[in-house]
């Protein structure tokens, strides 16, 4: 049987504490995955051997994150035949986070990239683990589970409110 993968790339390690949120989510779900860092502006041959090559080594879903101009999932998804979920990153250089999620949501017809909210690693890896499971009951399933957990919780924080 065939390993799902999840590729987490970002454009600078100070992504990381955002981006870690996906990889722990995954991580929930079972599902492998794999992170680095790419820049689109400071590193642009590898971004593209990896946006190139990326479905040829075993990866299923891209999800990138990147803050300021933001241009890494739009590359990749300009370049790869694999879904890219985008991030945008609040970073220190960001106009509140604004110029990241309209750079990364702004894509031209025919080079789609799903995107989260502002520093929303973790959906980016819900969305990653349930495009998977469209293929993957094992996967499914676990989604399932969580997703009946989170209507629990809201059940359980209901009966305590009222409660009091």
């Amino acid at each position: 049987m065939k390993i799902n993968k999840v590729s987490i790339v970002m454009g600078s390690d100070s992504d990381l504490p955002i981006m870690k949120q996906a990889a722990e989510i995954l991580e929930i779900f079972g599902v492998d995955y794999e992170m680095d860092i790419v820049s689109a502006h400071r590193t642009p041959e590898k971004l593209f051997e990896y946006a190139s090559n990326a479905h040829k080594n075993g990866i299923d879903v891209i999800i990138a994150g990147a803050g300021g101009a933001a241009h890494l999932p739009g590359m990749i998804a300009a370049i790869s035949p694999l879904p890219v979920i985008g991030v945008p990153v609040k970073s220190s250089n960001s106009i509140d986070g604004w110029d990241s999620v309209l750079s990364i949501l702004q894509m031209p017809g025919g080079v789609p990239v799903a995107t989260v909210a502002l520093n929303g690693a973790k959906n980016a890896g819900i969305l990653a683990a349930q495009i998977i499971s469209c293929s993957n009951n094992e996967i499914r399933n676990k989604i399932i589970s969580y997703k009946n957990s989170l209507k629990q919780q809201v059940v359980e924080k209901s009966e305590n409110l009222k409660s009091k």
